[in-house]
């Protein structure tokens, strides 16, 4: 074991808390669900970013590059002032989703270089302007901009021309638990002598303000101040000293190195003179905003003079000549034994995690990986470890109010959440981005956690487990979506997400841990009857999922009731319970090996996979079928007010999801459960309408390997030929969300209302508002959806094996099997980020300072979704989440 695994087992049997610290903090407090006490639920506008200096949050906090215990009650990070700006940079700037033409964006430039599992070793970088900050311009000018055009980016406002700008990297290392070493490295990178005023902030998340509890905790300067000791340097060594009831005492250490820090006090209260005119009204003469109003405005009255309260800084005044670097050393214990914490040690101790850091990973990295895809895998997964947030809401207290504020609008009661006040949750969580999306979503979690699953499967597990614990999952079985619509449908992903963590962790150990799996598995058969009752309320086996995480890629909100009544048997809901059914029975089997009992359970779902294929053909017994043979592709049918059905005839990635629902069964499996083989022969034997079907259950040369499948060979060769035509679905960067075919050819429909509806083909932002116009599913590539086809088509080749071959691409006339064809769609996704031939990334697109500039060309963002064409980067640009896909994919394909 290298010594990181040897922290991971440790945390794991709770002998060292290696993970009570970490990169906890959101980067985006303000705007959300929680933080929004308004009666007509308007987040955005109730708390701004404009507020957010000034008023104390009540759920969670942010930060840049931050670190935070695992409850947030110390919190730990970066602020900045140029001498320019009219605020300190304390939080990351970005627009609403009003304010941006293409929905909410962060206009910041922040990567995420590294971290260990247990986050012993950390890096990050925030790329801070020397000039003015440009708010107004930012938002004015995207404001202008319609959907047609470009948003307006951060680089685009000139404020980094000529390199006029700081390079500010943060480093963490832990020698013990509670131990943690803070490092601060600053670069000029411009051409002239800069001032740059370095603040790290240390604070606690006021918890004190809401209820009764007058507990306050304190940070003042400590007692060796006074006779500060000497470090190795010959510096001085200060050190403030926080004191809090349920976390302890913890001393923080800086010296004198590179100047003389300025220790500057204030309390985390709200200021709500400045925010709502209400003076006289502050609980205390020292708010939030006090150490921003000093540093910025001079106002020396806003900080106390007494040195202590429940926020405080150190402001670092430093001149760097154009290319000097400077360093900042800090040091955070929870005891004072350390003579020299800032001298010799440090570095060791820095050293000693870097090292280890870099074996950890090189146990994961194939030898056959280019450094440069080593690269991209190791910032994948900081991407992934940095995006973990302290996720804290309790519906019931935020509908009905805190003890010590005002009662909330009794509109609250009937509004968002109301059906959710089981909910309590206060956990760490794996974000989809901490900054546009600062909350989980069920879907995108289960993805995350097949790339956590490579570095610390033990949070793989714990991240799926929560999702199925009873402050989480609805008393119903319905697993939560996201705050902003916690009742809102995400495609149930979460049993593949189990199963394929579990032979992760059994494929890296030798050994599953089926007490993960046997739990998990309970759960989800609670959630697998609320889909069947809810979500087939007709009893029909077609499954009316909602928007199922595909947002704007039809012609309805399918979020929303639709017109006059009407609506849609969905192809992709039908497939995503097609996948969920082989999911369960996969489990059930693979815990009857155990335990017998499980058997029955596998027949049972055996039995409704059946019954859905069934229904994708005949719903109903009416004749309907979601299969168009005319096209050979399936498509949503729209049920109308008078018993009629229509085909909604778009080219989508709705009609490929079929090629989901498969999963084989070796000879040996079926020889271990005679009892499940022979039921399921006698169904096969009896419902031949229903085993018709599915894809011929022997095949020549299979082995007797048994395919169960919702598409025949026939059909699946039908669907992959238009999925594997460059012309349609296929992309030089994987497939594409919907077909290419519609960029000359749109989709219109004339609704029973006199409506008309539109679905063209859009490779880049959509010119769509539905959900806000922040999402684009009709034309970009997307990682999740391409990652489960890659793995389907690898299962399909297990049952075909390698005389079954098809044309790729689509009328090229070269064959190659389906496991050659899905390395082939691994490796186009692959080849967003890597540098090609040019020395160029496609993720960056046409932006000549990403693709060539040596200080930007190697920090990987990695996007949300991706253009259908060409492979920039779009969407959120820090959507680590499911875009970590990557780091697996680099991982198998070996490239």
């Amino acid at each position: 074991m290298t010594e990181e695994e040897k922290r991971l087992q440790e945390s794991i049997e709770h002998n060292q808390d290696w993970k009570r610290w970490g990169p906890y903090l959101s980067e985006r407090a303000w705007g959300t669900v929680r933080e929004d006490y308004s009666a007509d639920g308007s987040a955005w506008d109730y708390f701004p970013h404009d507020h957010a200096r000034s008023k104390a949050y009540r759920w969670n906090e942010d930060g840049i590059l931050g670190i935070s215990d695992r409850r947030q009650f110390l919190c730990f990070g970066l602020a900045l002032w140029n001498g320019k700006d009219p605020i300190l940079k304390e939080r990351m700037f970005g627009l609403t989703g009003s304010e941006g033409n293409h929905g909410e964006d962060v206009k910041e430039y922040y990567y995420y270089l590294d971290s260990s599992p247990t986050h012993s070793y950390m890096k990050g970088l925030y790329k801070y302007p020397q000039a003015e900050f440009p708010y107004a311009d930012l938002l004015a000018e995207n404001r202008r901009r319609n959907r047609d055009d470009f948003e307006y980016e951060l680089m685009d406002t000139g404020v980094f021309d000529e390199n006029r700008y700081f390079d500010v990297f943060v480093e963490y290392a832990k020698a013990s638990p509670e131990d943690i070493l803070i490092q601060i490295t600053v670069a000029n990178r411009g051409p002239e002598p800069a001032d740059l005023h370095v603040l790290p902030t240390l604070w606690f998340r006021n918890t004190w303000a809401w209820t009764d509890d007058n507990r306050i905790p304190s940070i003042a300067l400590a007692a060796p101040a006074s006779k500060p000791q000497k470090n190795s340097s010959g510096s001085n060594c200060h050190a403030l000293f926080a004191h809090h009831t349920a976390l302890g005492d913890r001393w923080f250490y800086f010296d004198e190195l590179p100047v003389k820090p300025e220790p500057l006090f204030t309390n985390n209260e709200t200021n709500n003179a400045r925010l709502y005119g209400m003076h006289g009204t502050n609980v205390s003469s020292y708010v939030k905003d006090g150490i921003n109003n000093y540093v910025v405005n001079g106002a020396v009255v806003d900080v106390n003079p007494h040195l202590e309260g429940t926020k405080a800084s150190l402001n670092y005044k430093l001149t760097l000549a154009p290319g000097e670097t400077k360093t900042i050393r800090l040091r955070m214990r929870a005891n004072q034994t350390l003579a020299d914490p800032l001298g010799d040690d440090f570095t060791h101790v820095f050293e000693a995690r870097k090292k280890e850091t870099d074996e950890f990973y090189a146990t994961l990295a194939p030898e056959e990986l280019s450094d440069d895809a080593k690269n991209v895998q190791r910032q994948a997964f900081a991407g992934m470890l940095w995006s973990k947030q302290f996720y804290n809401y309790a519906v019931d207290h935020w509908l009905d109010g805190d003890s010590a504020e005002p009662a909330p609008p009794v509109s609250r009661k009937n509004g968002r959440n109301k059906d959710w006040r089981h909910l309590n949750n206060a956990d760490i969580l794996s974000m989809p981005d901490k900054w546009e999306y600062p909350w989980y979503a069920a879907w995108d979690l289960a993805f995350h956690c097949i790339p956590l699953a490579l570095v610390d499967p033990h949070f793989a597990k714990r991240q799926l487990t929560l999702m199925l614990r009873e402050w989480f999952m609805h008393p119903n079985g319905q697993l939560p979506a996201y705050e902003w619509a916690f009742g809102d449908v995400n495609p149930p992903v979460h049993a593949w997400a189990v199963w394929r963590v579990y032979k992760i962790e059994q494929k890296r150990k030798g050994v599953g841990d089926r007490d993960f799996l046997e739990k998990a598995f309970h759960k989800l058969l609670l959630n697998f009857t609320w889909w069947i009752n809810r979500k087939d309320f007709e009893g029909r086996n077609v499954f009316q999922g909602g928007f199922l995480g595909l947002d704007n890629i039809g012609v309805f909100d399918r979020s929303a009731p639709l017109p006059s009544g009407e609506f849609l048997e969905q192809s992709d809901g039908t497939a995503w319970m097609g996948l969920y059914s082989l999911n369960m029975l996969r489990i059930a089997m693979e815990l009857a090996r155990t335990n017998p009992n499980y058997e029955d359970v596998a027949t049972k779902f055996f039995e409704h996979f059946l019954y859905i294929a069934g229904a994708m053909n005949n719903i109903a017994g009416e004749g309907i079928s979601l299969w168009d043979d005319e096209d050979k592709f399936f498509y949503d049918v729209l049920r109308t007010t008078n018993g009629g059905a229509v085909r909604l005839k778009v080219r989508s990635m709705v009609g490929l999801l079929p090629l989901l629902a498969v999963e084989t069964l070796e000879p040996d499996v079926l020889e271990m459960f005679p009892k499940f083989k022979d039921r399921m022969d006698w169904f096969l034997a009896n419902r031949p309408e229903l085993s018709g079907l599915i894809s011929r259950w022997y095949e020549p040369n299979s082995g007797e390997v048994r395919l169960l499948a919702l598409v025949r060979g026939h059909r699946m060769k039908m669907l992959l030929r238009r999925m594997l035509d460059e012309a349609e679905f296929l992309s030089d960067f994987g497939i594409r969300a919907l077909s290419r075919y519609h960029k000359d050819q749109p989709f219109t429909l004339t609704t029973s209302n006199g409506g008309v509806q539109s679905v063209s083909y859009e490779p880049a932002e959509s010119h769509s508002g539905l959900f806000g116009g922040n999402s684009n599913w009709r034309g970009p590539i997307w990682m999740p959806v391409n990652y489960l086809l890659i793995e389907s088509l690898q299962k399909f080749h297990r049952y075909y094996g390698d005389d079954f071959k098809v044309e790729f691409p689509t009328g090229s006339g070269n064959l190659l099997t389906l496991w050659d064809i899905a390395g082939e769609l691994s490796r186009r996704l692959n080849r967003i980020f890597l540098l090609d031939a040019n020395g160029n990334r496609p993720v960056f697109g046409g932006n000549s300072t990403f693709q060539n500039d040596p200080l930007w060309r190697d920090h990987i963002p990695f996007y949300e979704y991706f253009h259908g064409d060409n492979g920039a980067g779009l969407g959120a640009s820090h959507q680590t989440g499911w875009t970590g896909l990557v780091a697996k994919m680099l991982q198998q394909s070996k490239e």
